[in-house]
């Protein structure tokens, strides 16, 4: 079995992110934990900006070359009954191209932690899409069997993999759903709530990172 490396040579975690708030919300969580832990890279909207972003922080001779990485942020909950402030650990992705195979990611204990802290937790397919879904592609994507979707999660996965052999998970807050269509993020009381909780996961992370068994480098 690996041995866990000493502190000084384990790789950060990198939490990846699209958007301005999200990377607001991961990094404000963070305010008790080591700084050198932790790179929370914003990689833009879309999954062709997520993977040019990871790309680059995952590149040979970045300092994160090797690091775990979990895509986190918001996301359109599909399933009926979910609610603002709900999270989707996924057990898998699947990115919005006709031909894309799943990645599996590595959220058992991230699942039982969240939960562990009173937070309504659904795992499944996480789907990604190259745009906003709404109506009845929302409930079309559920019927296939997706239990979210976002832009972003899917891609920085695939990139990870592409990169190299790793740790990944994808941990996203539910910002709108079915019953609760979100329009303007910074007004409606949903997304309030989605932005808290979001604030709320990071030391959820840490724990993960802490966990695993990384190989020597």
């Amino acid at each position: 079995m690996p041995r866990r490396p000493p502190p000084e040579t384990e790789p950060p975690l990198l939490v990846a992110c699209a958007l301005g708030i999200e990377r607001y919300a991961l990094r404000d969580g963070g305010r008790d934990s080591t700084p050198s832990a932790r790179v929370t890279l914003r990689t833009g909207m879309g999954p062709h900006a997520a993977e040019r972003a990871m790309e680059r922080a995952l590149a040979p001779g970045a300092p994160t070359a090797h690091s775990p990485v979990i895509a986190s942020g918001f996301c359109a909950g599909l399933a009926p009954g979910m609610r603002p402030g709900d999270v989707v650990v996924a057990e898998r992705t699947r990115d919005h191209r006709p031909d894309a195979s799943d990645v599996l990611c590595h959220g058992g204990p991230l699942t039982e932690a969240l939960r562990s802290r009173g937070l309504t937790v659904h795992t499944g397919l996480l789907q990604g899409s190259d745009h906003v879904v709404r109506g009845a592609e929302r409930a079309a994507l559920h019927a296939a069997g997706a239990v979210a979707v976002d832009m972003e999660s899917a891609a920085t996965l695939r990139a990870a993999r592409a990169a190299g052999d790793r740790p990944v998970a994808a941990v996203r807050v539910v910002v709108d759903a079915p019953e609760h269509e979100l329009l303007r993020l910074a007004t409606l009381r949903g997304g309030i709530s989605a932005f808290r909780v979001l604030r709320s996961v990071l030391p959820v992370f840490f724990e993960w990172h802490r966990s695993l068994l990384l190989p020597w480098r």
